[in-house]
């Protein structure tokens, strides 16, 4: 794919996932801290207040001003910021000293070999998902970008991107600005959400987005994507494993998240994503609106299949009982397939089959028409900055 077609592509799943909170747990087991933190007890002090303050006091107009210019990892931070909020940034706006670059270009490489396969499992897999996470869905919905969920995912769209990117974290890379925008952003509907009393009366926590929703959005993507990658068998060396989970190590870090939390290996992931986010996922009405409109943005454009192919396929990249949660009609013909069709399909993209199967091109298509969806809200060049919001849906 082109990088206008990855842009688009990776920014789906990426934009419903992070940018917003995710599913309660009862339990949570820790890497080993001396103080034994819980992480769904720990938010971002430090910038919550910041940015509290900054709400309340009517200045995030002019944040956003000052932010909208500040892009590239080595440009300096603009000038016309709260001095508080600059000091702040000053010191958070930089990789951790435990980050491999080695492994980064590695990750970013791995993105661009394998960028199809990324976007349909953050598209139609964590973006979808995304909708069946009870806290997520509420939270989205309710916040100010719930209202319109293309607007939403246009604001959103810089952060899969600039993860993607070739140059992700280094100095003409994009990627540490746009995790520390995204980290101004959860700062604030942490401070906006809970004076909401639409949100209160459906919440079971008091403030969102904690340490453990973030890992759990990442269980959603990164966890998810490794693991449905393994089921596909597409080819993976374990260099490129352990390189794609670093990027995530590396992001998580950038949004706030304690290293203690963070999980080490692919197998501490996947324990951890069968605590805390499978068991949990479950229909709400929020989410079912939420995943109407999602696929009803899809459907918009020209895919090259019917609806029901588009149905099916949520159904196969995440299960039956998630299609039924979200009401999709069933179409067997298409699910018939989608499951010997997409096999296929991987295994001559990789080289393993010496003919393109039938139905290549419809598959080729469909991903094609896919990563051009949001071609309406960005360019090659530009797209929508990330702003700070200034209250919640309306209504809320």
């Amino acid at each position: 794919m082109s990088n206008l077609s990855r842009r688009n592509a990776l920014s789906l799943g990426v934009a419903l996932g992070l940018a917003g909170a995710a599913s309660v747990v009862p339990a949570w087991a820790p890497t080993a801290t001396a103080a034994g933190a819980d992480p769904w007890w720990v938010w971002d002090d430090e910038v919550d207040a910041l940015m509290a303050g900054i709400v309340d006091g009517g200045r995030v107009p002019a944040v956003n001003t000052a932010l909208r210019s500040w892009v590239d990892n080595a440009d300096p931070l603009p000038s016309g910021l709260p001095a508080d909020l600059a000091s702040w940034l000053q010191r958070v706006n930089r990789l951790p000293s435990w980050a491999d670059p080695a492994k980064l270009r590695r990750a970013a490489d791995f993105n661009r070999r394998k960028d199809t396969y990324l976007f349909m499992l953050y598209g139609l897999g964590s973006g979808i998902m995304s909708t069946v996470i009870p806290r997520e869905a509420r939270s989205v919905y309710w916040s100010a970008g719930g209202a319109d969920m293309q607007d939403r995912a246009a604001k959103t769209f810089t952060f899969g991107y600039d993860l993607g990117d070739l140059n992700a974290f280094q100095p003409s890379g994009q990627f540490v600005v746009t995790a520390n925008k995204t980290r101004l952003v959860h700062a604030a509907v942490r401070h906006l959400l809970p004076q909401s009393p639409r949100w209160r009366a459906v919440a079971d926590e008091r403030i969102p987005i904690s340490n453990g929703d973030i890992l759990v959005t990442f269980h959603s993507l990164g966890t998810f994507v490794h693991r449905k990658l393994k089921e596909w068998r597409v080819p993976m060396p374990p260099a490129d494993e352990a390189a794609f989970l670093h990027q995530w190590q590396v992001a998580m870090h950038l949004l706030g998240v304690r290293d203690e939390f963070i999980p080490q290996t692919w197998a501490a992931a996947d324990a951890q994503s069968a605590q805390v986010l499978t068991p949990l996922l479950a229909p709400t009405p929020e989410g079912k609106e939420l995943a109407a409109d999602l696929l009803g943005l899809t459907a918009q454009i020209d895919l090259g299949v019917t609806r029901g192919f588009l149905d099916e396929f949520v159904r196969y990249v995440l299960s039956n009982e998630v299609g039924d949660w979200l009401g999709l009609p069933r179409d067997y013909a298409a699910a018939a397939l989608i499951r010997t069709g997409w096999p296929a399909y991987i295994a001559f993209r990789e080289g393993l089959l010496p003919i393109a199967p039938a139905g290549f091109y419809l598959f080729d298509q469909f991903v094609r028409a896919l990563a051009m969806l949001f071609l309406n809200k960005g360019t090659s060049s530009t797209s929508t900055p990330i702003t700070i919001p200034t209250g919640n849906r309306p209504g809320a």
